[in-house]
């Protein structure tokens, strides 16, 4: 599940959450797609989030690194080729 939030100064915050059991982390082009950058978060209710502060209009382009080297898209975010033939999720904020 992704979700939205206006910020102060024309920032987004989005909010990243996941139903998964395994450690998770989001891995994007503003981390440089790295797994240990963003890890998602275990909440009381079992859900894993995090989120990211953008400039209000930027794509963000991203896929979720589940800790048995497992990559795999949001199905709320939209889908592009990632150019290793596979795809990666976007979401403008």
């Amino acid at each position: 599940m992704i979700r939205k939030r206006r910020e102060a100064g024309g920032q987004v915050r989005l909010m990243f959450a996941v139903n998964d059991e395994r450690r998770v982390s989001l891995v994007c082009d503003r981390n440089d797609w790295m797994p240990e950058a963003t890890p998602l978060k275990l909440r009381p209710n079992g859900t894993r989030s995090a989120s990211l502060l953008v400039p209000e209009g930027t794509a963000v382009r991203f896929r979720y690194f589940a800790e048995d080297g497992e990559y795999y898209d949001d199905p709320q975010a939209g889908l592009e080729p990632n150019g290793l033939g596979g795809t990666h999720s976007v979401i403008t904020a």
